[in-house]
């Protein structure tokens, strides 16, 4: 487990960057859950990790799509939020299956508990006075080495 202190946006755009250095080459199937109460910056990072991966443009939430698909050079990226959903069956129907070819950034995990256990890395985002906080923890074999990498 690790906690990095981000003080601002910047720090929190910066950390999303140092993340991207670190993923597997192979990011088929890996998935990435981002915790944390309304406005903790999971959209934040999610945003700067697409940006550094490649995303141009506008890049929208998936609050209300559920589903945000890009394609970058290295492969199938998909930002997907279920604050919306009530379960494994809604999440189902969405095609959850097909979404494994790539990388997953996912928000609001909590939505669907059975995720925390098919997760490779959990990103927790706390409130810390006017600042925020991050406590990474690796969940799969590959989230640990991937976390093993990272420099602040």
């Amino acid at each position: 487990m690790l906690k990095v202190a981000l003080r601002n946006a910047a720090a929190t755009e910066s950390l999303a960057a140092d993340l991207v250095t670190i993923l597997p080459v192979d990011t088929s199937g890996f998935l990435l859950l981002l915790k944390g109460e309304l406005g903790a910056g999971k959209s934040t990072l999610a945003r700067a990790m697409l940006q550094k991966m490649g995303v141009s443009g506008l890049i929208p939430s998936p609050t209300y799509t559920l589903v945000e698909p890009y394609e970058v050079s290295g492969g199938s990226i998909y930002h997907i939020d279920l604050y919306r959903l009530s379960g494994m069956e809604e999440l189902d129907y969405l095609g959850w299956d097909d979404l494994r070819d790539g990388l997953i950034l996912l928000e609001w995990p909590e939505r669907v508990p059975q995720l925390e256990q098919q997760a490779d890395l959990l990103i927790q985002l706390d409130y810390d006075g006017e600042g925020r906080t991050a406590t990474l923890q690796g969940r799969s074999d590959r989230g640990s080495v991937m976390l093993s990498q990272y420099h602040a």
